[in-house]
């Protein structure tokens, strides 16, 4: 019998595991993942990016945990010796309408408590020479990570604390019962006091294991991204990202220097056919039909219909992608644009039709389930975990009763 398990190795599953065996040192905890290794999906196919929280609704969760998780996150890095770069994130404005845009994006910034700077063009220029716009803003704290990196670490300090890691273990049934939850695993039962689900793109499966309709589905988003040349690797200073159309759900390709030196363009955001859909030729009828047959999602692509078929288009048509970031970089050409591997956003969407836009909790009396958890995640993991170890102890009480609990 388990004191905790924990569906997912993935960052969050990984911060929320560690910060549970340090606080719980005499309980007996286990991750479960169904992958070979840990970070196999959002993870490890994202650009690295510690985020400073400039986009976020002001008092969120997303705002509240990706501030404190920037700071955080550079910490954990500098105690365990990760390298990371904080090389600051520049939004270009490229069109009188963006530098419209880009003024409500200027008092965001100071509602969410961020350092930043209004860039004229010519400021802009001097710090960008290969960059184009009417002006910009700076916020200095963004950096750069391999969260992979950061991920195994957590897993080094959790197995460190007698944790048990098991991979290949997919959960394939749960059953809540009055003083435990039962896990069926491909190959395994295990018996646990206390439940938490980290589980990315399979959030709301989880949860309907539990016995739990939930009131969103998941939804699959594949982010594409191309590679620059090596020659390009200095091709710009910061982080570059467009201003974002509001009526767009996503915020748009980017220029983004990784921790290996390298420079990628992207992500766009195309549906994907299939939960796990990293590549277009990837498809699954039954998601596909769960999908179609879900009135939210529904109306979430009749309502985004243009921007969709433009996302669409642009993922079919390489140079139409390149229109794209060549708007703020016209140096690149279609030649520039090197085969990358994309990520699939795990995006929560409402029964009503909406993207559900915070970090999204759904409990049962023995579990906590992580259901929303898109980008800033990473960068937020280990506030999440804070967040959910303060909820396992308003459950089980303080560290002392953890094996009694029940």
């Amino acid at each position: 019998m388990y004191d905790f398990a924990i569906i997912g190795g993935g960052i969050v599953g990984m911060s929320t595991a560690m910060q549970l065996a340090e606080t719980y040192p005499d309980a007996r905890i286990v991750v479960l993942e169904k992958e070979p290794r840990l970070a196999e999906h959002q993870t490890g196919h994202n650009s690295g990016v510690i985020h400073a929280g400039v986009y976020y609704t002001p008092g969120s969760l997303k705002a509240r945990f990706c501030l404190a998780g920037n700071t955080a996150t550079k910490q954990f890095c500098t105690q365990h010796g990760i390298h990371y770069d904080v090389c600051g994130k520049m939004l270009v404005a490229t069109t009188p309408l963006e530098m419209e845009r880009m003024q409500a994006l200027w008092q965001r910034t100071e509602a969410n408590g961020l350092e930043r700077y209004w860039l004229s063009q010519e400021e802009l220029h001097a710090r960008e020479p290969n960059i184009v716009g009417l002006g910009g803003i700076f916020v200095p704290s963004s950096g750069i990570v391999s969260y992979r990196q950061v991920t195994e670490k957590m897993a080094q300090i959790f197995t460190s604390h007698g944790g048990d890691l098991l991979f290949n273990a997919e959960v394939i049934a749960l059953d809540e019962r009055a003083s435990e939850i039962v896990i069926t695993t491909t190959d395994a039962e295990i018996h646990t006091r206390f439940l938490i689900s980290c589980a990315g793109l399979m959030a709301d499966r989880v949860v309907e294991m539990l016995g739990v309709q939930p009131d969103f589905m998941i939804c699959p988003f594949r982010g594409e991204y191309y590679l620059l040349p090596e020659k390009y690797n200095r091709i710009v200073n910061h982080l570059i990202y467009p201003i974002p159309d509001p009526a767009m759900p996503f915020l748009g390709v980017h220029l983004t220097r990784m921790i290996d030196g390298s420079v990628t363009v992207g992500p766009n955001a195309v549906l994907a056919m299939k939960r796990e859909g990293y590549r277009k030729t990837d498809i699954s009828f039954s998601d596909l039909f769960t999908m179609v047959a879900h009135q939210g999602i529904r109306r979430v692509l009749r309502d985004n219909l243009r921007p969709g078929l433009t996302e669409m288009k642009n993922s079919l048509l390489k140079g139409e992608y390149l229109k794209t970031v060549q708007k703020y970089c016209p140096m690149l050409k279609k030649e520039d644009l090197k085969p990358y591997p994309a990520g699939v956003r795990a995006q929560a969407v409402s029964h009503e039709g909406k993207l559900i836009d915070d970090f999204l909790f759904v409990n049962t009396p023995r579990s906590i389930n992580v259901c929303n958890a898109p980008s800033p995640a990473a960068t937020s993991a280990i506030p999440i975990g804070e967040y959910i170890i303060s909820k396992v102890k308003e459950r089980i009480g303080e560290p002392a009763y953890a094996a009694k609990a029940g």
